[in-house]
């Protein structure tokens, strides 16, 4: 395609060169360059593009898109925009020829849920018959395939070729996840939604490399209710109105507020061996008796927000019914058949906030004993592994103190500072440091009515040893366990 044409909605000023240069692909990442392609220079966190500008051009590049002034060869042609994240998502939708105006789109944001909604949503879509793709932390899962990404909104450049691919793969929907700061980058843009989610907005990314303060977190998750058409909104979240300030869209609530418009009520743990989820019922514009295949009550504020988006395809109250109580998230309290009357859960559980969010949980499902696996990685800050171990001893009935990525550590030294941990509690533990030997302990030692977490790697399915990543899907392990008993 000409660069003026993949460039068609973006002012831009010609610093030599011509406009009427062929290219055959828009590269951002200079280790990816192929010759005739254009080059973005945008800038991120660790480094600049524009350091690379030279070496894009020694690989063939023909076009530079910048910012700052660069110095090649006058045969080249430079572009300068003023922003290249722009650039780069207006001239990724020209290549890929607008995917997004094939699909129904659905973006969802907010601090906590978003993963959990946006499985929730593809499995009712998917129940209902209508394939649908997903993009966020999980990767980008088309059918049973999954393609990883870097963040969980990735760049523009691969949100646009993967909403390509769904098209090609016969995908009507795309459900993704939309984080404040992909909005603040640009990522999203030249999406106009049709619908757009907000989950609950709290405490995090604040820092030197993602939002100075909480009002500017909150304006960028903002940015999205500019460009969708329909905006469904958790209305017991107290932040709702000042997001909605300056949206543009329509706008629809849910949550037990009796204010909703999907009103939920009567919530109550569910619990049985190898089913742990939450019920409750719905009023308002839909009326259903629910049963959800993820503990905590929580859980019920997400399936309100994916009733509420899918009810807007006509989907059956079946569907709806069927998709949230065969709902599962890979690594998220996702839960592995065994024979036994006991609960099996694999967890990406990793620091001590989320560990603790995961056992009050499940705490409240009165199990016989809960008992938790974990290790710690290494080459990290120490106290995270002293807080796990205090965590985990305060709120389970065992702990079996395992291995995760050492790294470059010693996995009795991860080992040694986790006890240091669960020693300040009363709670009982044992240490097996294999991984895989800990399942089996785990396994062979479950007792009826327990629940059983291996928190830690949850969607991972390496090991990380002196520099190696080793492969480690713990659903293969558990399933080799079981067949040899």
């Amino acid at each position: 395609m000409k660069i003026k044409d993949l460039l068609s909605s973006v002012e831009y000023t010609l610093i030599q060169g011509t406009d009427t240069q062929d290219v055959c692909d828009v590269i951002y990442d200079s280790r990816k360059v192929v010759g005739g392609c254009a080059f973005v220079c945008i800038k991120g966190y660790a480094t600049d593009g524009h350091k690379y500008a030279a070496d894009a051009v020694e690989k063939g590049a023909t076009v530079l898109i910048v910012t700052d002034d660069v110095d090649v060869p006058a045969e080249v042609t430079v572009i300068k925009v003023a922003d290249a994240r722009v650039a780069l998502s207006a001239m990724s939708t020209e290549y890929f020829h607008h995917p997004a105006k094939e699909l129904t789109t659905i973006a969802v944001t907010g601090t906590k849920g978003k993963t959990t909604t946006v499985s929730m949503i593809r499995s009712i879509l998917e129940c209902a018959g209508i394939k649908t793709g997903t993009i966020g932390t999980l990767g980008i899962i088309i059918d049973n395939n999954i393609f990883k990404t870097n963040n969980t909104t990735p760049e523009s450049y691969e949100i646009q070729q993967a909403m390509r691919k769904m098209v090609n793969m016969g995908c009507k929907a795309v459900v993704m996840e939309v984080s404040s700061i992909g909005l603040k980058q640009h990522r999203t843009d030249n999406i106009l939604f049709d619908y757009a989610v907000f989950t609950n907005f709290s405490h995090d990314h604040i820092g030197e490399n993602e939002h100075k303060d909480m009002e500017e977190y909150l304006s960028c998750k903002a940015l999205l209710f500019k460009q969708s058409k329909l905006g469904l909104i958790n209305i017991d979240d107290e932040n709702y109105t000042e997001l909605l300030k300056d949206s543009t869209c329509e706008v629809e609530t849910y949550g037990f507020s009796e204010d909703a418009d999907l009103t939920g009520f009567g919530d109550t743990l569910l619990a049985r061996a190898g089913y742990i989820g939450v019920h409750f019922n719905t009023k308002g514009v839909k009326e259903l008796s629910v049963d959800v295949a993820i503990p905590g009550r929580f859980s019920a504020y997400n399936a309100l927000a994916a009733i509420s988006v899918c009810r807007h395809f006509g989907v059956t109250d079946e569907a709806l019914l069927k998709g949230l109580d065969t709902v599962k998230v890979k690594g998220r309290v996702e839960t592995y058949p065994v024979p036994g009357n006991y609960t099996l859960l694999i967890d990406y559980a990793h620091n001590a906030v989320s560990m603790e969010n995961v056992l009050t949980t499940l705490r409240e499902y009165k199990p016989t004993r809960l008992i938790t696996m974990f290790g710690a990685g290494g080459n990290r800050p120490k106290v995270r592994r002293y807080e796990m171990g205090e965590v985990s001893g305060k709120l389970s009935d065992l702990t079996v103190i395992t291995e995760d990525n050492s790294r470059f550590e010693d996995v009795n030294d991860i080992i040694a500072d986790i006890k240091v941990g669960i020693d300040k509690t009363d709670g009982k533990y044992v240490i097996v440091p294999n991984r895989v030997d800990a399942i089996r302990y785990c396994i062979e030692n479950a007792q009826d009515g327990d629940i059983i977490v291996l928190a830690g790697k949850g969607h991972e399915d390496y090991q990380e040893i002196k520099g190696v990543k080793y492969h480690l899907d713990e659903r293969e392990v558990i399933a080799d366990i079981i067949k040899s008993m």
